[in-house]
């Protein structure tokens, strides 16, 4: 049986999520970053963390629920401290993979300043007459939900993260044109380099979805 249909598969993806949205908050992060450090009181985790001793309570309670963090009363004191040890490799990972992305992102930004007529970007009124003609592929690096909302018309989806293992099903002869959220998005720029790399001919958008429906251009929603 595959065990992605296995009932038992759903209830663990449910509690993974249920854990990711209590750490999906910055005061939250905030707050485990201080209790990770020892076991605090809310009154001393609210001063740590900039928030009101209220504000801070709620934040804990979130944890709490989640099985985050433990708590226990002193008087009239509650003490929060981590829940296991295991919990302090969640916090550790998360923040490795918060410096991998920011390097990632400066080193992108640093080859475009390095190179700024490599990553000369394509407007949007000059992908308008290469699509007529049929010079260009259009591609949008954004998850499949984004792109399932709304993309531009005729354009491919391929997410930046398996960008690199579907390249071949982009023409090596194609000229490839990238877009993601909009004009300033680095993601775009990370995935003209990886098709770059792949020997293909790639420039980035000046622009999203938004600033296509701004020009006042019909996008797939519309058709």
């Amino acid at each position: 049986m595959n065990g992605s249909n296995h009932p038992s598969a759903g209830a663990g993806f449910a509690a993974q999520a249920d854990v990711a949205k209590a750490l999906g908050h910055p005061h939250r992060l905030a707050l485990l970053q201080q209790i990770a450090l020892g076991e605090s009181s809310v009154e001393r985790l609210a001063e740590l963390s900039g928030l009101s001793v209220a504000n801070a309570s709620q934040h804990l309670q979130h944890l709490k629920r989640a099985g985050c963090v433990l708590a226990r009363r002193d008087g009239k004191h509650v003490f929060y401290r981590l829940s296991s040890v295991p919990m302090a490799d969640v916090l550790v990972a998360l923040g490795n993979y918060v410096g991998y992305r920011q390097a990632q992102i400066s080193e992108v930004l640093v080859q475009s300043r390095q190179q700024p007529e490599g990553m000369e970007s394509v407007s949007i009124r000059d992908l308008l007459g290469r699509i007529e003609d049929g010079t260009v592929v259009l591609l949008d690096v954004r998850q499949d939900d984004e792109f399932a909302q709304d993309h531009l018309p005729g354009a491919v989806n391929i997410p930046l993260e398996q960008l690199e293992r579907r390249v071949d099903e982009l023409s090596e002869n194609a000229d490839i044109v990238a877009y993601c959220k909009g004009q300033y998005c680095v993601l775009t720029m990370e995935a003209v380099n990886i098709l770059r790399a792949s020997g293909r001919r790639a420039r980035p958008l000046a622009g999203g979805v938004s600033e296509w429906r701004a020009a006042g251009l019909m996008s797939a929603k519309d058709l």
